[in-house]
């Protein structure tokens, strides 16, 4: 079990967080498992940023700068402020380790915090071949509450794909995403890490072999969500030029009851004046409501972050529009086209609610047949009767199982649907949805005869090692991870994911194709209807 991807939406606070032709029992080769500790670091090189030189590390074929600012830290008068650049600094700064991670509830896997925080962990090949390659900047997952870049090994990205991987650290719940009236970048302070880790990525790629002009931002859930927003933001207008979104669609969108049976109906974005109203209440809660704005900041600006963490999660879901950096609602953005014109892969995994719905279940939640009727007409009010006929508890093993299936189709599938449907009229779009059942366990979730399947962040171990670990057991699952790697990191090089040794992907016109990723069952899937989309857009 990997406890590194955090699912911060329940009272348990779910832990970690052409036509395509099937694939055959040969293809890229199977990836090894990351470098062990019995591989010796090979050399501590040096190069030069336009803020300074960092030493990094040299660990076989993989040249590492871990822990490198790339803005100053967000402390005092910073804190809720938009990031500074990074100081220039002589001598040779330290890029052996990550930084601190952003401060957050300690679970298991995530690393020490710290609000000096603002850094990024870049991956590359030792040897370039002399060529600029493309450079892959990625937002981790965390419910926009816990996480940091340093979890995500990308050895084999950078190894396999010929990729150079920048992960980032971005301050997370009240920290990230606090407002109050007179708080100027209220409710999007992540945002502007995220825009300013961009900018890091375009000024510094050329010193460490990779090219500025080709830069992919890439994320999922949280990590994901952000990465859609970014697409409608201006202010992130020419800082990438392809864009990877897993599990988090701009369209996301749960009904009362629907991502936690106490929780209300909501996306992952606020509007501001919900932010502001949320952060009164804070600062009222913290006896820091005083006179003025600027005296209700000074006050709550001066208390210890560890007085602040247990607050964080009141700010989970809210990345806030109506700002400058996100003028619009980003679901109504893709609606409206204003979204910046580059190529797009985007996706789910097949059973995203089960780790939700397990999570649930392990905090004292009943999913019941006497129950479910309730949880129905709680979210879906005079249309519950519609619902229950299209998904009826004779079909499924369980009412838990069947309500995970409602909400999966529901909030995540078919949004993601209509989302890349949007995307698809203005930009090259490739769809897909990761299906398999047997993917390793990283949500630390477990309920017997509940089976987790192809739940919300078992795609990540596909592509990253979680933790520095190589999760994937079977050689089916280790060859469907070397292809995932091939797609992604082709997708990077030219905007098309397309390449050897893997089934080819078509490009999304509206109506399909969705490329289903089963290990040795790469093939176009029929997606719409596994979901039940159309019924989905006939209630509205």
């Amino acid at each position: 079990m990997l406890t590194v991807h955090h699912l911060v939406y329940s009272a348990l606070a779910l832990l970690m967080a052409g036509t395509a032709t099937p694939a055959q029992t040969t293809g890229p080769p199977v990836s090894p498992p990351p470098p062990s500790a019995s591989e010796q670091v090979t050399g501590s090189p040096v190069v030069r940023l336009p803020s300074g030189r960092v030493r990094g590390l040299d660990q076989g074929a993989v040249r590492t700068f871990s822990g490198v600012r790339y803005a100053q830290p967000p402390v005092g008068r910073l804190r809720w402020a938009p990031p500074k650049t990074a100081e220039p600094w002589s001598g040779v700064a330290d890029a052996t380790k990550p930084g601190a991670a952003c401060p957050q509830a300690q679970f298991p896997g995530v690393p020490p915090t710290s609000e000096d925080c603002l850094s990024v962990n870049v991956t590359m090949p030792r040897d370039t071949g002399g060529k600029r390659l493309p450079v892959l900047v990625w937002f981790h997952g965390g419910g926009f509450t816990t996480g940091a870049g340093s979890q995500y090994d990308a050895k084999r990205l950078t190894t396999q794909g010929r990729v150079i991987v920048v992960t980032v650290n971005y301050r997370l719940g009240v920290f990230g995403y606090f407002g109050h009236e007179g708080l100027a970048g209220s409710g999007t302070f992540a945002m502007a890490d995220q825009i300013a880790a961009l900018r890091w990525t375009r000024r510094n790629a050329a010193a460490l072999g990779g090219d500025p002009r080709n830069v992919t931002v890439a994320g999922q859930s949280a990590g994901g969500m952000s990465t859609c927003a970014l697409l409608t933001s201006p202010a992130a207008a020419g800082l990438f030029d392809r864009a990877i979104i897993s599990s988090g669609s701009c369209l996301i969108d749960w009904p009362d009851g629907g991502l936690f049976p106490t929780a209300p109906g909501h996306t992952p974005y606020a509007s501001l004046a919900t932010t502001r109203k949320d952060g009164a209440a804070l600062a009222a809660e913290l006896k820091c409501d005083k006179g003025s704005a600027e005296e209700t900041l000074d006050c709550l600006r001066a208390l210890p972050a560890t007085e602040l963490v247990p607050h964080t999660q009141a700010f989970a879901d809210h990345l806030t529009y109506g700002t400058p950096l996100l003028p619009v609602h980003p679901a109504d953005a893709l609606r409206k086209g204003t979204f910046h014109r580059v190529p797009v892969i985007s996706g789910g995994a097949r059973d995203e609610m089960r780790s939700f719905v397990a999570g649930a279940i392990m905090a004292g939640q009943k999913f019941t047949a006497e129950r479910y009727p309730e949880l129905l007409k709680n979210a879906f009010g005079d249309r519950a009767d519609a619902v229950a006929a299209r998904y009826p508890l004779s079909a499924y093993a369980s009412p838990a199982l069947a309500w995970a299936t409602v909400i999966t189709d529901r909030s995540w599938a078919c949004p993601a649907l209509e989302g890349d449907r949007l995307l698809a009229r203005r930009n090259p779009v490739y769809a897909f949805e990761f299906g398999d059942r047997d993917a390793p366990d990283i949500n630390g979730v477990e309920v017997p005869g509940f089976p987790l399947g192809a739940t919300h962040a078992t795609d990540l171990p596909s592509v990253f090692d979680l933790g520095g670990r190589y999760a994937l057991k079977t050689p089916p699952q280790q060859r469907l991870g070397a292809q995932m790697v091939g797609y992604w990191a082709a997708f990077a090089r030219t905007g098309d994911p397309n390449g050897q040794g893997a089934p080819r992907w078509s490009r999304f016109t509206g109506k399909g194709p969705v490329l289903g990723l089963v290990p040795d069952a790469v093939k176009p899937i029929g997606y719409g209807a596994d979901h039940k989309c159309a019924f989905w857009r006939s209630i509205g």
